[in-house]
């Protein structure tokens, strides 16, 4: 059977076509570009080469793939087959991805030229690789590899295969930080659910609007950024494939000048570092930014906007809920806050005893349409996580009596010094305040009589004093007590050039607590 029902490429690509928007731009990358009307071309060939590879309906296929128009064609291909498509972190190792292909049994691998010699090993538990170079630079893989210009060779028309809105379209694997990476699946309507809650109350994304997210489509929260919030309204992206580092950034910026910019606090720091931002960060069009992936300081926000002229929109997603459920508003900021619920959801924050009072700190939980439908093959933790209609985050949070929350840390991060709840992330807060610092992370350290302590890792801006680390560490303590209270500064403090940091950019404080 066929039709559109509830088959998210109906409503995401071709209602476009329907209503006139075809020859509208969706994406754009160094080597080309695609209209609607051309994805829709694109998307259906690549769901006849499915059928004709013999890749049936509900099976998993593998996408390793850098940001080009390439991976839009093969992801809402995939679901216009009615087969699973499981984006990938393009930077884990090949021991890790291998794990993954094997989880997922995915049926077939797409992997982008560059990845595939590096990857090769973990490829070849694969059957069918299909090799993109949206390039043209590279030479037609060898069998039993295919090109995936020859994989679109059909000319086939293939409209969206009927299903139902509940039903599984794609799985995306968390980031995996402190254990092997659990499959996420997601339902068709949640692609919907968070394009008319975040993407249009939030948001406001606009028809004319043009974004761009340094988080790659991989993750969740540049899934949304870069193809479900723009192609809900006919909008369109800019798509970069290599590291997003500062230089490249900026120039992708002054290249296309996007309206939105979508980063992770990481980014935000280091582009404040460079000695080339100013106004519009690049962009004379650009007129709101946004941040996930781990929370904001409140310094960044205010700098930012300082010297860009624009605002950073900090929000909380996760890949069990597909995207940002808790956030600020264009009208509605608190730097160092994380905001309101976003319309459509629901938030709470629990402890053993139940729903805590404003000021306490405990668990959030979250209910709203975009939820996962659980764990592949996880049935202990799906059941730990998702708990009825509420999906339990793992990060601990504290409300005021405005309505505001804000993040004080992973639940197992929390130090409790003295008797008294430290949230590390404040901590770090007030080193990133301080002009020496760049980057900070805190974790619990035993004092000599074996109490837990705040115990700091701090990288220094480019420019900061080095040659007297000791008075340097003096200041940088006598700053914290004077910013949040005397108890709470850290005890110790480590310079160090990087923090560890998983491969979406997040500081991987476990690491440190093992003396990494």
């Amino acid at each position: 059977m066929t039709g559109s029902s509830g088959n998210a490429v109906d409503y995401f690509i071709d209602r476009h076509l329907r209503e006139g928007r075809g020859d509208r731009l969706a994406f754009a990358n160094p080597w080309g570009s695609l209209t609607y009307a051309e994805l829709a071309t694109s998307s259906a060939r690549f769901a006849a080469g499915l059928r004709a590879a013999g890749i049936e309906r509900e099976r998993r296929i593998a996408l390793v793939m850098l940001d080009t128009v390439d991976f839009p064609t093969a992801f809402w291909g995939a679901l216009r087959a009615g087969v699973v498509p499981v984006p990938i972190n393009t930077l884990l190792p090949a021991d890790i991805l291998g794990y993954i292909l094997e989880d997922s049994r995915a049926a077939a691998l797409v992997i982008s030229a560059p990845l595939l010699e590096p990857l090769k090993a973990a490829a070849q538990r694969v059957a069918r690789v299909i090799v993109s170079a949206p390039d043209g630079g590279a030479s037609a893989p060898e069998p039993p590899t295919v090109a995936f210009d020859a994989f679109l060779a059909s000319t086939s028309n293939a409209p969206p295969v009927e299903c139902s809105p509940d039903e599984v379209a794609f799985w995306l694997y968390s980031s995996g930080s402190t254990g092997a990476p659990k499959g996420v699946r997601h339902v068709h309507s949640s692609l919907k659910a968070t394009a008319n809650t975040y993407g249009a109350q939030v948001l406001g994304i606009r028809p004319d609007d043009l974004m761009f997210s340094v988080a790659k489509l991989f993750f969740a929260y540049g899934l949304g950024n870069s193809m479900t919030f723009p192609m809900a309204v006919g909008a369109a992206s800019v798509l970069l494939p290599d590291r997003p580092t500062p230089e490249a950034v900026l120039a992708t910026m002054r290249q296309h000048r996007p309206t939105i910019f979508a980063g992770v606090p990481t980014l935000f720091t280091t582009l404040l570092a460079h000695p080339e931002l100013g106004p519009g960060a690049g962009s004379d069009r650009l007129r709101i930014s946004i941040s996930a992936g781990e929370p904001l300081p409140e310094n960044i926000g205010h700098r930012w906007r300082e010297i860009v002229g624009s605002n950073i929109l900090d929000g909380l997603g996760s890949t069990e809920m597909l995207h940002i459920f808790l956030s600020n508003r264009p009208n509605d900021i608190r730097y160092g806050t994380t905001g309101k619920p976003v319309p459509g959801y629901d938030v709470r924050i629990l402890d053993a005893g139940g729903e805590v009072a404003p000021g306490e700190p405990g668990e959030l939980v979250v209910r709203g349409p975009s939820a996962a439908e659980g764990y592949w093959n996880q049935r202990g933790k799906s059941r730990h996580t998702f708990r009825g209609e509420w999906t339990h985050t793992g990060d601990t949070y504290t409300s005021d009596g405005d309505g505001y929350y804000r993040y004080c840390g992973r639940s197992d991060d929390m130090l409790k010094v003295g008797g008294i709840w430290v949230s590390p992330f404040e901590v770090e807060e007030a080193l990133i305040a301080h002009p020496a610092v760049l980057e900070a992370a805190v974790v619990g350290h035993p004092d000599a009589e074996g109490l837990i302590k705040p115990l700091a890792f701090v990288v220094l801006q480019q420019n900061a004093p080095r040659d007297d680390p000791p008075v340097l560490m003096q200041a940088l303590q006598n700053h914290v007590k004077e910013r949040i209270g005397v108890w709470k500064y850290p005890r110790w403090i480590e310079f160090r050039d990087t923090l560890p940091k998983t491969a979406t950019g997040k500081i991987q404080r476990y690491k440190l607590r093992e003396g990494g």
